[in-house]
């Protein structure tokens, strides 16, 4: 793969979609990206431009469901990873892990505590 390291907010976006599996689409992906960040609130047109990018990276792939009528008639557009998102979140959770143990040994071990954000 020969792209950019991804972004933390790619990181999360790809998280939310690699975990709902088949549920990924806008509003459950964003909800999950809100639990992921808490405290912090994410808006909806900050994933919808990132589904995007991650799609002309060809990181991740999207289909639009059959219509439904509890969408009046809308189909939903899906998301999944692909390959080369799957390396890319993998890669960037190993980077990821080796700044947490690094920061963790110098505060004393991995148990350390966590302090909230005001």
């Amino acid at each position: 793969m020969d792209t950019a390291p991804l972004g933390q907010f790619e990181q999360l976006v790809l998280t939310a979609i690699l975990t709902l599996e088949e549920n990924a689409y806008g509003v459950t992906i964003h909800a999950r990206i809100e639990e992921l960040a808490a405290p912090r609130k994410i808006k909806l047109g900050a994933v919808y431009a990132t589904l995007d990018r991650l799609e002309d990276k060809r990181l991740i792939a999207s289909w639009l469901s059959e219509p439904t009528k509890e969408r009046g008639g809308r189909s939903r557009r899906h998301y999944r990873l692909e390959e080369d998102g799957e390396v890319a979140l993998r890669d960037s959770a190993q980077t990821a892990r080796r700044i947490y143990e690094t920061i963790a040994a110098r505060f004393g071990g991995l148990a350390w505590k966590f302090v909230p954000q005001s």
